[in-house]
């Protein structure tokens, strides 16, 4: 998936609206204080967070796609917001975040995305401060219809939230919960695929 170029039309209403329920999840999820700073990770051009940016004292966004933080950059200009920064960053890379620095982190599809998941979980729990949560928003396992038109689709076709689970205890989270919140169906290839979403969130 090129998300350099898929950056030009992505904040559809669609995706409007699922941004706003999700990130109204996430709050209900976890106690949010008004001193918390987030990270969101694979933030494309920060749907959720705008939705979450009056709840932080600051939010950083990464992604990997410099299309979707030059979106998001020139939309914190349009809208002046001030507690919220972007970088093109791979956190599973060199980079030049700092551990232990985060009271909040959430990423919301971009986990399918990404070949070795233990390992991203892995560097969020270095960066996240002792009893800071993770929430994670992703697919429910899936037959692969979901990515069906993208060719050079290469990642996970959504998750066992058990099997996810597991991961998270391995890396040290505690209090692993999951539930799944949401259910709508998208057009491939002219024929309706039904599919859910989760939410699991858990504590260093």
């Amino acid at each position: 998936m090129n998300f350099d170029i898929q950056s030009i039309t992505w904040d559809d209403e669609r995706r409007k609206s699922r941004a706003k329920l999700i990130a109204e999840e996430i709050s209900k999820s976890i106690q949010i204080k008004k001193q918390y700073t987030a990270l969101e990770f694979g933030c494309g051009t920060g749907l959720i967070s705008f939705c979450l940016n009056d709840k932080f004292e600051m939010i950083t966004l990464v992604d990997t796609s410099k299309g979707m933080i030059d979106v998001l950059n020139s939309k914190i200009e349009s809208f002046e917001i001030d507690n919220m920064k972007a970088y093109q960053i791979d956190i599973n890379e060199n980079h030049t975040l700092s551990g232990d620095s985060y009271d909040v982190i959430y990423t919301s599809m971009a986990l399918h995305h990404i070949i070795d998941t233990e390992a991203t979980i892995k560097n969020l729990y270095k960066l996240l401060k002792s009893d800071g949560y993770l929430c994670i928003i992703d697919l429910d396992e899936e037959d692969g219809s979901f990515h069906k038109e993208e060719k050079d689709f290469n990642g996970h076709n959504g998750f066992n939230q058990n099997d996810l689970k597991n991961v998270l205890l391995k890396a040290g989270f505690k209090g692993v919960e999951s539930t799944t919140f949401y259910e709508d169906e998208k057009v491939v290839e002219e024929i309706k695929v039904k599919y859910s979403l989760f939410l699991m969130t858990g504590r260093k």
